[in-house]
C-alpha cells in the first residue's frame, strides 16, 4: 500500500545551521532515502523550495482567490514528500522512524503519513458519467 509522507520542518531552525550543518543533514537523509529505495519502499517525493515561494488558492466569491505564501502561518512549514510502499501503517511509521530529518531541531520537525487514496473507482465512474 502506499502512503503520502508530508516532511515538516521549521525553516529558521534550517537557516541557522552552517553551511556544513547542512551538508551533513543532507547527506544523512539522501542515504536513509537509498536506503528505503533499495529495499522497495521509497516510490518518489519531493523537497519544496522555501515557503516563500508559495501561493495559495481558494474559492471566494465565485472566483479564484491567490494568497502569496502557505496556506497554514505556523512555524513549520512543508518542506518534502514522500512516497512510501508499506504493508501497513505502522509499518510505514517503522519505516519514517529512522529517517535523519526526525532529529533536525528535536521538535522542530515531524512526517505526518497518510495512506494514498486508490483513486482507479473514482475516475472510472466519474469517466463513464462523462461520457
Amino acid at each position: 500500500m502506499k502512503y503520502i509522507c508530508l516532511g515538516y520542518m521549521n525553516e529558521k531552525i534550517w537557516e541557522t545551521m552552517s553551511e556544513s550543518e547542512q551538508h551533513t543533514f543532507m547527506d544523512e537523509c539522501f542515504a536513509y532515502d537509498e536506503e528505503l529505495r533499495n529495499k522497495g519502499h521509497f516510490t518518489g517525493g519531493e523537497g519544496l523550495q522555501e515557503a516563500r515561494n508559495a501561493a495559495t488558492l481558494r474559492w471566494r466569491e465565485g472566483k479564484v482567490s491567490v494568497t502569496d505564501g502557505p496556506f497554514a502561518e505556523t512555524k513549520e512549514q512543508i518542506g518534502g514528500i514522500m512516497i512510501l510502499e508499506a504493508t501497513d501503517l505502522n509499518h510505514a511509521i517503522r519505516l519514517m522512524s529512522g529517517h535523519p530529518s526526525l532529529r533536525l531541531g528535536h521538535e522542530n520537525s515531524s512526517w505526518e503519513i497518510r495512506p494514498a487514496l486508490d483513486m482507479t473507482t473514482f475516475t472510472e465512474e466519474s469517466r463513464q458519467r462523462r461520457s
